[in-house]
């Protein structure tokens, strides 16, 4: 009879060092999250405008082994109680993603423990399943900082990619549009803030690609269009008012939730016509936080009698139980690592379809 299995996962891929310990029971009883402990790293970054590799890579050395002590110690439970140690293995900052890396090398080599590498965006595209338990296969729209994919998820290690962003995925838009705008980090919310006191038609922004077929996306040339609405402003008018500034987050906005709806639409005909027997969209990823991009995805479900389900806030952004689990469904399908286990900045999930052209945060798109 299979029994419960306690999974230690660890996160490094970017500026969160996270570490959690997460509970899987035989199915159909669902999984249970019994700590979740991230420590994040803004303070550090906040006097450069972004992630700092370096700075990251020494941060994450010094607290991964203090994340695993309080996640063990919140879950109340020893290092003997493990059965396996699952960590991100890339794709991410390699200074970051190594040093999780070797810590969790550490742990199992140390307490004799199962190592299992997992691919970041495979623990976001499996996060429905740890929230809602929904049944494979489902569309996944994975968006968030350094990434934007749509993916059928077959499986735990069963990945098709239906299209991607060829540039900057649209939580780097984001955060780019807010330092153009002069609005603190991280961009998500504060230009989504700002939108909402804003006209979203004022501006007429491009919708990018959405005069080709496919779902690939591209949001680097809205941002452009973003910065030169506001040079023009500040030539004829010395400066930006308050509302010109709300005006250009709501049409910044509402153009990356148009075209977010627009190819979630296309990639949901393509996913439906494999008839599925329990149809379901989710979406995971910073990104998905934002209400105006939720409502427009969620809409697109309801139309095509698709469930709809997202998860909540704290596992769409970094964190090690999105790991975790994810490294729990690897090992009970009999993935296991060894010592050479590499840390990689370059970790596609669908390996059959061909590189997505382009660079952002975290580099060359997976």
């Amino acid at each position: 009879m299979a029994q419960a299995r306690t999974i230690l996962g660890l996160e490094s891929s970017c500026d969160d060092t996270a570490a959690a310990i997460v509970r899987m029971p035989p199915a159909p009883a669902r999984a249970q999250i019994l700590s979740s402990v991230v420590y994040g790293q803004s303070t550090l970054h906040a006097a450069y405008g972004g992630v700092v590799p370096e700075i990251a890579a020494r941060a994450h050395a010094e607290k991964l082994d203090l994340c695993v002590v309080e996640a063990l110690a919140r879950a109340g439970i020893a290092l003997p109680a493990i059965d396996a140690v699952a960590v991100t293995a890339g794709p991410g900052l390699i200074g970051g993603v190594l040093s999780g890396v070797m810590c969790a090398k550490g742990i199992a080599a140390g307490a004799g423990l199962p190592l299992v590498g997992v691919n970041h965006l495979a623990g976001h595209a499996l996060t429905p399943r740890l929230t809602d338990a929904i049944a494979y296969p489902y569309l996944m729209l994975l968006v968030s900082g350094g990434h934007c994919q749509f993916l059928i998820v077959r499986g735990c290690d069963d990945f098709t990619r239906l299209g991607g962003t060829i540039d900057d995925a649209p939580g780097e838009a984001f955060d780019k549009a807010a330092r153009l705008l002069g609005l603190p980090q991280p961009g998500g919310p504060a230009v989504e803030r700002e939108a909402t006191k804003g006209d979203p038609h004022r501006f007429a922004f491009p919708r990018p690609l959405l005069n080709k077929p496919g779902c690939d996306l591209s949001f680097s040339g809205l941002k452009t269009a973003l910065m030169r609405a506001r040079d023009t402003l500040v030539a004829d008018q010395r400066g930006l008012t308050s509302q010109d500034r709300a005006d250009l987050c709501a049409g910044f906005q509402a153009a990356v939730a148009e075209v977010l709806a627009e190819k979630t639409r296309r990639a949901l005909t393509i996913y439906l016509a494999d008839n599925p027997a329990q149809p379901a969209l989710a979406v995971a990823g910073g990104v998905a936080a934002n209400a105006t991009i939720r409502a427009g995805i969620e809409t697109i479900a309801a139309e095509n009698g698709t469930i709809f389900t997202a998860p909540p806030l704290s596992l769409c952004t970094d964190n090690a139980a999105i790991i975790a689990y994810a490294g729990g469904e690897l090992f009970a399908a009999g993935h296991r690592d060894d010592m050479s286990l590499p840390a990689r900045p370059r970790w596609p999930l669908d390996s059959n379809s061909p590189a997505l052209v382009g660079g952002g945060k975290k580099g060359a798109k997976a």
